[in-house]
This record gives C-alpha cells, sequence and structure tokens, in this order.
C-alpha cells in the first residue's frame, strides 16, 4: 500500500483530504505543522488547530505526526516579509510559505516519513501535462487558490496531491459531515499564513518602529503625518486620520504612492481617482510552471487574489522580467505583491511586482 502524508491543518479541507485519500486505498498519516510560536494574545490558534487536526486523526483512525517549522518559517519567510515592508513594499508571504515551508521543508519531512506522496487540501489540481505536472485552478472559483501556488517548483508539484481541488466548499464540508468529521462546520481561516487573525498594524508594530512622515496629496500640501510607510497599502482608504478639507471636494482620501527616498505617503481623493491605476507593471524574473511560448504573449493576469482574471499582453525584457501590459488600467496595483499568469484554468507561473506604469486618464 502506497503511504501519502497529509498536511492536517485542523480545519474541513485538509480534513476531506484525508477523507478522500484513505477512501482510495492510500495509507494516510497526518502532519500537523505549527510554524509560528505561541502567544498569550489569543490571536494564534495553533493549540486548538491541533486539536481538531487530533479529533480528525482518530475519526478516520490514522496516525497524527506534529512538528514545528516556526524557525525555518521566520527565517525563510518572515524576514523577508519585514524586509519587503521596511523598503516599501507589500509583500504577500502566503507565497513563499508554500513554496518554502509547506511544499519545501514539510514534504522533505514527509519524505522522511516514508510518504511516496504529500497531500494538501488546497482548491486548486495538479494534473499530468506534456511537458510535467500542471497547476490548474480549482473548480470552486470563489476558492481558488492557484494564485498562492504558482511559485512552487514542478518538481514538488509532481509529488503532490489536491484531492479537493475539483470540488465546490459547499461540497466539502456536505462529505466532511456525513462523514462525521467534527470540524465539517468549522468557519474558514483567513488570516495570513501561520500568523493567525489578528489587528496588522498593531501586529506589524511588534517587529517594525514607526518612522513619522508627511502625508501629502498629489499637489505637495501636506495634509497630515503617518505613523511609517510599512503600514500603509497602496489602495487603502481607512486609518489615514485626514478628515475633511477646508475648501476639497468631500470625497475619500485613498493611498496612491509611497515616496521612500522622502518618507512621505501620497494620497488622493476619491475611488477612482488616476493616480489609482496603472496602465502597465514590470515583474521580477517570473518562474514559469508552464515552457514561455511565443503564444503566450497575451494571457489573463491577476494581480490579487481574487480578482478576476485581466487580459494583458506580455513583452519579455532582456534582463529576463517582464512587462505587462494590461487591456484595462487596473486599480491599486501594489509592488511586492505577485503578478500570477494563464492561459483559461491552466496557472503558467508569475512574479514578484517591481514598478507600475501609470495612465494618464484612469483608464487604458
Amino acid at each position: 500500500m502506497r503511504r501519502v502524508v497529509v498536511g492536517l491543518s485542523g480545519g474541513v479541507d485538509s480534513a476531506v483530504a484525508a477523507l478522500r485519500l484513505k477512501a482510495q486505498g492510500w495509507e494516510v498519516h497526518g502532519l500537523f505543522m505549527s510554524n509560528w510560536e505561541e502567544d498569550e494574545d489569543g490571536y494564534c490558534t495553533a493549540a486548538q488547530d491541533f486539536q481538531d487536526a487530533r479529533a480528525v486523526a482518530r475519526e478516520l483512525a490514522i496516525p497524527l505526526h506534529r512538528v514545528s517549522f516556526a524557525a525555518e518559517y521566520r527565517q525563510r519567510v518572515f524576514e523577508h516579509f519585514l524586509s519587503e515592508h521596511r523598503a516599501g513594499r507589500t509583500p504577500n508571504p502566503d507565497v513563499l510559505c508554500n513554496r518554502e515551508i509547506k511544499f519545501g521543508v514539510a514534504l522533505r519531512y514527509a519524505e522522511r516519513l516514508g510518504a511516496d506522496a504529500f497531500a494538501t487540501g488546497h482548491y486548486a489540481r495538479v494534473v499530468p501535462g506534456p511537458d510535467g505536472p500542471q497547476l490548474r485552478k480549482g473548480c470552486d472559483a470563489t476558492k481558488d487558490q492557484s494564485y498562492f501556488l504558482h511559485a512552487v517548483g514542478r518538481a514538488e508539484l509532481s509529488r503532490t496531491l489536491m484531492p479537493i481541488g475539483e470540488l465546490e466548499k459547499s461540497a466539502v464540508r456536505a462529505e466532511a459531515r456525513a462523514a462525521g468529521l467534527p470540524v465539517f462546520d468549522k468557519p474558514d481561516s483567513t488570516g495570513i499564513c501561520f500568523i493567525g487573525e489578528r489587528p496588522f498594524r498593531a501586529f506589524l508594530a511588534h517587529f517594525l518602529p514607526e518612522r513619522p512622515g508627511p502625508i501629502e496629496s498629489s499637489g505637495g500640501e501636506r495634509l497630515g503625518t503617518h505613523r511609517g510607510l510599512p503600514f500603509h497599502t497602496l489602495g487603502q482608504r481607512a486609518g489615514l486620520n485626514i478628515g475633511g478639507r477646508a475648501g476639497s471636494r468631500e470625497l475619500p482620501w485613498y493611498v496612491a504612492a509611497k515616496d521612500t527616498g522622502r518618507n512621505a505617503l501620497i494620497v488622493v481623493q476619491g475611488r477612482d481617482h488616476p493616480l489609482l491605476y496603472s496602465a502597465a507593471l514590470i515583474t521580477g524574473v517570473p518562474h514559469w510552471l508552464a515552457p514561455p511560448r511565443r503564444a503566450l504573449e497575451r494571457c489573463a493576469v491577476k494581480v490579487r487574489y481574487r480578482q478576476s482574471d485581466q487580459p494583458a499582453r506580455l513583452e519579455p525584457l532582456p534582463d529576463g522580467r517582464l512587462r505587462i501590459v494590461f487591456e484595462q488600467a487596473q486599480r491599486a496595483v501594489t509592488p511586492g505583491q505577485y503578478a500570477v499568469l494563464y492561459r483559461d484554468e491552466l496557472c503558467l507561473g508569475g512574479a514578484v511586482i517591481e514598478a507600475l506604469e501609470p495612465t494618464t486618464d484612469g483608464r487604458a
């Protein structure tokens, strides 16, 4: 009998992944990863999640292994997360967490446990292709997680199973309920990977000092003072504490840019202000999951999770980076996030967003 180790998080998705693999005849082992140091502020749910994972393992009659990758997470994910914020960018730690932790050290740990395959409860699909494994979107468009998986290596994908990628979320909960799994109605986690659902700015303030600076209009008028550029992101409305201005329009203010050289936060009025839009962007060197071809000159792009596919044109640059030109200008594109490329359901790969090209009228 072939052995599979399932990353058992204590949630319903990984529980049903284990349930399905056991029904398929695999020898299933569970692996619970705690990758953030326990805290006492009530936001880290690792202790309760482990108890839920234990309850699932008992119900399925499978062994459960527990391991901490906290040191690896801090070194490979969190330090990069902090350095990007210091540089004025807004990183997405879930992408690195998947590449470095779940499909990095955890997969190798599973192999040391004798696993022939590693499995997770992601809403995505790994299917054979003519050039090797392909990463495809999950069938539930509202839950698809391929965006967060685009940086995982093809070698790692070839050893990975994603048993619920073909299911809708409602069907996952129905299977869990029918099987008597105790987490069938457990709410989804929406916090940062392994950090939990906590007030983000207060959390970040534990690691990055405040560095106040001016909040300015696009015309250079000083409007207020910010606590530090890392505590703000492009397109943000809340938390600016500017309020109404005499002689200005009664429209909310939004973050349009960060001037790191002057430590200034640039804001504009109105959700559809032209300075909130980008006609194109420049990425770092992309990670390709599908071999790039001339036919990929036009594809679909997501610049944030849950965004609908945006038609775009790809222009390879001499240094290996990409210029991506949108058919329609995109709002609040954010350096440090990822541009992920698709052709229909197939995830082609992606790259970090490095720079933006503005549009003059806010519409491409």
